[in-house]
């Protein structure tokens, strides 16, 4: 008798996944509805190799109305959802759960690639409405022939999306000067999970009408509607650029002159920091030295200036008074600046190929704390990496007090995870500055918000989806403790 339910229970699951895949072949047509295994595993294991899964099918959407209707047919068959575009996230929140034992509902894919339209820039407003699938190289390529620039920018500019950027509220090396991808959000475009299209695209930029639903959808991670399009602020383009990679003798100097620069130096894009271990790895990887050297106990700081006029000036005289300064290498060329920045765009790069060549995948945390608790951060972060026996390489977004907490070769990752964290939720920080939380780190999310703060997420959530089909498990703070 078990074994006849059984096979009943898979017959029904198995034409129920049937008929939604001819109902989604019907939405985009057979090229666009993807089912054989070896293609979808591409959609099914995320950027790091660390978090991957299982779904029945992929598929690709072309524009909002497909997407209402596909997420319509997913309703319809009592399908699950994973939203995905560049999958470029760390926390497993783009590629489908490790575990289905617990639910035999289809799991589908949204890959939002090619949603990938640009308007025309309107210089008046300085805005552009960008599908959920433009690459943000492609949105600052724009802007920039149009005279403007984009206000968001970070290393995986070339595959990571406006969708996912705009989901995570992703943030960057020019948050110092312009805020994260939720603030630069002035119109918005979404499906709900039956399938309905709400939002706007005008870009008002006075607009008092109750709710605000790119305040709502920015860092919802794909929870509570399936972002489409969205309008976005643009900033003006300064072509007076100059760049300073500085070693400091600790990271109290270097939170020291960071404070002197945000005073005194108006022109201030980016403030990145770099521990030495970092600076060690992507110097090999590009088989280059730095032209500065950190001495025992310090950090480099690097600096980006921007503006109409040579910012020169104002920088060197900051450099020049600072306390902490061993050293400094700054230039205004533009060959020169690239080289220089490339030693902080190429850490990623840098640690995933060593990865790649010890055969483990790197265990990420993406944390911030108050600036004056960062000594203490990276003290519990290096004795966790010591107790696993892996290796510890830090860097980050000093303006923000985020650090970027890389363990290549890590034997416990949730041994590591809970130390960590559990020291950054008592230093007053965040479990996630800018990466979101996913499935990685929704079992620690009430470290750093009350019973009352997550039952309101959850009532939010239960309105808008309340099928449970939109990313289940992330952000997720019932998950396992």
């Amino acid at each position: 008798m078990v074994a006849v339910n059984s096979t009943s229970t898979s017959d029904q699951s198995a034409g129920r996944t049937g008929d939604l895949i001819r109902a989604l072949i019907d939405v985009v047509g057979a090229d666009h509805v993807l089912r054989d295994a070896d293609v979808r595993a591409g959609y099914e294991t995320d950027w790091t190799g660390r978090y991957r899964g299982s779904s029945d099918v992929v598929v690709r959407p072309a524009h909002t109305v497909e997407v209402g209707a596909v997420v319509a047919a997913c309703a319809g068959h009592s399908a699950q959802i994973i939203t995905q575009a560049g999958n470029t996230g760390l926390v497993g929140g783009s590629v489908p759960r490790t575990d289905r034992t617990q639910s035999d509902r289809p799991v589908v894919v949204l890959s939002m690639r090619r949603l990938d339209h640009l308007g025309a820039v309107d210089t008046a407003a300085m805005q552009v409405t960008a599908g959920a699938g433009v690459t943000l190289a492609r949105w600052r390529g724009h802007a920039r022939l149009s005279g403007l620039d984009t206000p968001v920018d970070f290393a995986a500019r070339d595959v990571a999306t406006i969708g996912g950027a705009i989901a995570t509220n992703a943030g960057g090396s020019r948050v110092l000067r312009f805020g994260t991808m939720r603030q630069q959000v002035v119109g918005i475009e979404a499906v709900l999970a039956d399938g309905s299209i709400i939002g706007s695209l005008s870009g008002l930029p006075k607009e008092t009408a109750g709710l605000h639903w790119p305040s709502l959808l920015a860092g919802s991670e794909g929870t509570l509607a399936v972002v489409t399009a969205a309008r976005l602020r643009l900033v003006p383009m300064l072509g007076e650029t100059i760049t300073a990679l500085i070693a400091l003798d600790s990271i109290g100097a270097a939170t020291d002159l960071l404070g002197s620069l945000r005073r005194t130096v108006p022109s201030l894009d980016a403030a990145e920091i770099i521990c030495p271990a970092a600076m060690e790895l992507v110097s090999s990887h590009l088989g280059r030295h730095a032209p500065v050297t950190a001495p025992d106990g310090g950090v480099y700081l690097m600096v980006d200036c921007a503006d109409h006029v040579d910012p020169s000036e104002s920088l060197l005289a900051v450099l020049g008074a600072a306390a902490g300064v061993v050293d400094a290498a700054v230039t205004a060329d533009g060959a020169q600046r690239d080289r220089l920045i490339g030693f902080r765009d190429h850490i990623t790069e840098a640690i995933a190929a060593t990865s790649t060549a010890i055969g483990v995948p790197t265990f990420k945390l993406d944390v911030a704390v108050p600036l004056d608790a960062l000594p203490e951060l990276l003290e519990v972060a290096q004795q966790a990496a010591d107790a696993d026996g892996c290796r510890l390489v830090p860097f980050g977004h000093l303006a923000e007090g985020n650090l970027h907490l890389n363990h290549l070769g890590a034997r416990n990752p949730r041994q590591i995870a809970d130390t960590v964290l559990r020291a950054v939720a008592d230093l007053g920080g965040t479990i996630s500055a800018e990466h979101g939380i996913g499935v990685a780190k929704s079992p620690w999310l009430h470290l750093i918000r009350t019973p009352a703060e997550l039952a309101a997420q959850a009532a939010i959530r239960l309105a808008l989806d309340p099928n449970a089909m939109l990313n289940p498990g992330v952000l997720d703070a019932s998950s396992e403790r």
